[in-house]
């Protein structure tokens, strides 16, 4: 009786850990940004909004390890970031930075200033008014994957605009 009902326990435990995550990690990698600008309004989501920004645009760039310049990609993605912030003109954007966990905190907290400040300049740089721009760093404290290897630690070095008031 108890390996029967351990069988249900493990077997739900399975199904729910398989269930449709994908999504989520659209939303967390920026992923699907070319397609998901054709489907301007899914159901629930508010235009102009962080999760419109998540959804269509794709909401970070990655840097490479220990950098703070933006690459060709980071570029082609900010040029959306750009356009979403036009037809928006009423949004603000905070831009964060954040890096791998390696290296001391205090050195993580001065690159991803880097990071975001290179983001703001890139966006100012195409149009987008400094006042409605700020940045913060968060260093390592706030991964957005753990693990040691170079898949975390790449998913990790990233800016991250987050829109608001």
């Amino acid at each position: 009786m108890k390996m029967r009902f351990l069988t249900v326990v493990a077997a739900v435990a399975l199904l729910a850990a398989c269930s449709s995550n994908e999504e989520a990690g659209k939303a967390n990698t920026g992923a699907g940004t070319a397609a998901a600008t054709t489907a301007a309004a899914k159901p629930g989501v508010v235009p102009g909004s962080q999760a419109d920004f998540v959804a269509n645009v794709g909401d970070r760039v990655f840097f490479a390890f220990d950098k703070s310049d933006l690459s060709a990609q980071a570029r082609q993605q900010l040029a959306s970031w750009v356009v979403f912030l036009k037809k928006y003109p009423q949004d603000k954007l905070t831009v964060e930075g954040h890096c791998d966990d390696r290296g001391t905190r205090e050195y993580n907290l001065a690159l991803g200033a880097r990071r975001a400040n290179s983001v703001k300049e890139f966006l100012v740089a195409q149009g987008v008014p400094a006042d409605r721009l700020k940045t913060i760093s968060y260093g390592k404290e706030r991964p957005a994957v753990l693990g040691d290897n170079e898949t975390a630690w790449a998913q990790n070095r990233r800016g991250v605009g987050v829109v608001g008031e």
